[in-house]
C-alpha cells in the first residue's frame, strides 16, 4: 500500500464523505452512529422514489440486503446503477445471500451492477461465488480460510474487491491480497457491527483506491475494536466503547497498531 491506513483515515475525515446507506432495519441506528463517529456523513435513504436521485448527491453507497423486500431490492438496483453511471463507489453487503431464493436472485442482480467492493462473512462470500457454505442466516459457520479461493475467483469474475471478514480478515482484488489481524472476539456479539463496517468501507473508497481503501477500513474498525475491548465489561459496554474508540482513533495510533500482512 502506497499510503498507510492512518493517512487514509485523515483524508476521509477531511473529506467527510456523504455516504448513502440502503441497509437493514436492525443496522440503521448503529451504522449511522458508527459513520458519524469515524468522521463520515451518513444518509439512510432507501425509498425507491428517491434512491437513485439521492445517489447523484452522495459520494458513495452501501447496500445491505439484510431485511430487503422486492421494493427495497429495486431501490438498491436503481441506486447502484446510478452510482455506476457516475463512476462513484458502492459496496455490497450480501447478508445471508444463500439462505433463500429471493436473496440469491437479488445477489445475482446486484452483482450485475458491478459493485466496487463486496464485503461479507465466509459463508456469504462462498454462496455468492457459487461455493457451498454452511451459514445459518446472517451467521457464518465457515472459516475465513475456506472462502479465500472463492473470494479470489469472485474478485476476478466481478471486478470488485472482495473482503471476507472474520477473526482474521482477508481482502483481495483477484491478484493482490492482504490479511488484517485486528479486532476482538466480542465484535460478533453485537448486532449490526458488520453492517456498519460496510458503510465505513464505502467512506474510505471516496478517498482511496478500492483495495487500499478496504484494507484501511477493516484495519480502522479492527483497531477500534481492540481498544474498546480493553475497557468493556460485556457486549453492551463494548458497543458504546467502539463508538468512542472510532471517534478518538488518531492516524498515528492506527498506523502503529494495524496488523496488515500480504497474503
Amino acid at each position: 500500500m502506497t499510503d498507510g491506513p492512518g493517512h487514509q483515515l485523515a483524508q476521509m475525515r477531511e473529506a467527510a464523505p456523504l455516504v448513502q446507506n440502503i441497509t437493514n432495519f436492525v443496522a440503521m441506528n448503529v451504522m449511522a452512529n458508527v459513520l458519524l463517529a469515524i468522521g463520515a456523513s451518513p444518509a439512510m435513504v432507501h425509498a425507491r422514489a428517491e434512491a437513485a436521485e439521492f445517489a447523484g448527491i452522495a459520494q458513495a453507497l452501501s447496500v445491505n440486503i439484510g431485511t430487503a423486500d422486492p421494493e427495497w431490492g429495486a431501490s438498491m438496483i436503481d441506486a447502484a446503477q446510478a452510482m455506476g453511471a457516475q463512476g462513484k463507489p458502492w459496496v455490497l453487503d450480501p447478508v445471508a445471500v444463500g439462505a433463500t431464493g429471493f436473496r440469491r436472485d437479488l445477489g445475482v442482480r446486484l452483482l450485475a451492477c458491478a459493485p466496487t467492493v463486496i464485503r461479507g462473512n465466509a459463508s456469504e462470500i462462498l454462496a455468492l461465488s457459487g461455493g457451498d457454505g454452511s451459514g445459518r442466516g446472517v451467521d457464518s459457520s465457515d472459516p475465513v480460510a475456506l472462502a479465500e479461493a472463492g473470494a479470489r475467483e469472485l474478485a476476478q469474475s466481478s471486478g470488485a474487491v472482495v473482503a471476507v471478514t472474520g477473526p482474521i480478515d482477508f481482502v483481495t482484488d483477484g491478484t493482490r491480497a492482504a490479511r488484517i489481524a485486528n479486532g476482538h472476539e466480542m465484535m460478533p456479539r453485537v448486532t449490526a457491527l458488520g453492517c456498519s463496517l460496510t458503510g465505513v468501507v464505502a467512506a474510505f473508497c471516496v478517498v482511496a483506491a478500492p483495495f487500499e481503501a478496504t484494507v484501511s477500513a477493516l484495519a480502522t474498525f479492527g483497531v477500534a475494536g481492540d481498544q474498546a475491548a480493553r475497557q468493556a465489561a460485556g457486549p453492551g459496554s463494548f458497543a458504546m466503547g467502539l463508538i468512542d474508540a472510532l471517534h478518538g482513533l488518531t492516524p498515528r495510533m492506527l498506523d502503529s497498531q494495524a496488523r496488515i500482512t500480504p497474503a
